[in-house]
């Protein structure tokens, strides 16, 4: 059931893409909204989200959801969608071809499918929880890079809660000394994607919402990787940190995160 749920909710995520691709055709920045700080929001996050929802209702009426345009309160008892209708907003406005749509399956507490779309790219990444990860259909692994020296590695940069902007600073600059680049996309689920298929090597950031990673997450575990907290441990969805790795630098990174996160 899960794998044919998957595969119907690929769909649904190539049709809000192909809406978000024709609405930045034409997109004014004059229909910006601002969350908070840096927290950028515009019509099209929002209608991307009604359509998304009123599609996976269709697809399993009984589930709630768990959305960032917050556009439905529903909750569901066993099953609840997580999604982030466009993961890359501030792409999106400034007409940086980085953004994709994020849709998850939570069933009680476990993740079991995830689909991540690279709008641009028309790259669909996807897994449940009893298949392997799949890039428009062929089989994805993450990669077999066996150290940080060898690695390319991804992250996200705080942009409206720098509590912590020392400690992530720390870590930067340290990893920028070891390894053979940092890249910095723009949206945690396209991080979280190209670890899974072995672009990158690991991806780390804090302060993240289940619905950046949500998808993601389950991706790379599914393609092999590892996801855990800076501590190490599985629970990464509401820990609002985040380092997924192809399995092979996973000590090494956390030894390296750890000496300036506690």
């Amino acid at each position: 059931m899960l794998e044919q749920i998957t595969k119907q909710v690929t769909e649904v995520a190539r049709e809000a893409g192909d809406f978000i691709r024709e609405e930045r055709k034409n997109f004014s920045a004059d229909r910006i909204e601002f969350k908070g700080l840096n927290d950028l929001v515009s019509y099209v996050d929002k209608t991307a989200e009604q359509k998304i929802v009123a599609s996976l209702e269709k697809i399993l009426p009984e589930a709630g959801f768990i959305t960032e345009e917050k556009t439905t309160t529903k909750i569901g008892e066993r099953y609840n969608w997580i999604i982030d209708p466009l993961d890359g907003t501030t792409n999106f406005i400034h007409g940086v071809p980085v953004f994709s749509v994020s849709i998850a399956l939570q069933e009680y507490d476990k993740l079991v499918s995830g689909v991540v779309y690279e709008v641009n790219l028309d790259e669909c990444f996807y897994a449940s929880i009893d298949t392997p990860a799949y890039l428009n259909g062929a089989e994805i692994k993450v990669s077999n890079t066996p150290s940080i020296s060898s690695s390319l590695l991804a992250t996200g940069f705080p942009y409206y809660d720098f509590t912590k902007q020392q400690q992530y600073i720390n870590v930067f600059t340290e990893l920028m000394k070891s390894c053979h680049g940092l890249r910095r996309m723009g949206s945690a689920a396209v991080d979280l994607a190209y670890t899974a298929c072995g672009r990158f090597e690991a991806f780390y950031e804090y302060n993240l919402n289940p619905w950046d990673v949500a998808a993601g997450v389950l991706i790379v575990r599914q393609a092999g990787g590892d996801v855990v907290n800076f501590s190490g441990g599985d629970e990464v969805i509401n820990t609002r940190e985040l380092l997924a790795t192809n399995g092979k630098i996973t000590k090494e990174m956390l030894e390296m995160i750890s000496q300036h996160f506690k």
